[in-house]
C-alpha cells in the first residue's frame, strides 16, 4: 500500500470519528423531508449520516421549541431513516 493510500485511510478514519449523534429520525414528512428529533445542535445547511456514515440529506430549517428543537432534512438519498433510527452531523 502506498503512502499515499495509507494517507487516504487515515484522513477518512479521523473524519468519520468526527460524526457525532445528533438526534433521532421522528418520521417522513408528507413534503418528503425527514423530521428528526435533535438532542444537539445541528446548523442549517449542514449534512446528516445514517449510523453507516452515508449521508442522508441537509437540515433546512429548525422546527419547534427552542428547549425541544427538530430538523427538517431535505433528503439527498433513497435511502430513509425508520422511525427511531440515529442521524449524525459533524459536531
Amino acid at each position: 500500500m502506498s503512502d499515499f493510500t495509507q494517507g487516504l485511510k487515515v484522513r477518512f478514519s479521523r473524519s468519520a470519528s468526527l460524526l457525532q449523534r445528533v438526534g433521532s429520525v421522528v418520521h417522513q414528512a408528507k413534503s418528503g423531508r425527514l423530521i428528526v428529533k435533535l438532542q444537539t445542535k445541528a446548523e442549517p445547511g449542514s449534512s446528516v449520516f445514517d449510523s453507516k456514515e452515508k449521508k442522508l440529506g441537509r437540515v433546512v430549517e429548525l422546527i419547534g421549541p427552542v428547549a425541544s428543537p427538530y430538523a427538517s432534512i431535505a433528503i439527498s438519498t433513497s435511502r430513509v431513516g425508520n422511525k427511531g433510527d440515529p442521524v449524525f452531523g459533524n459536531g
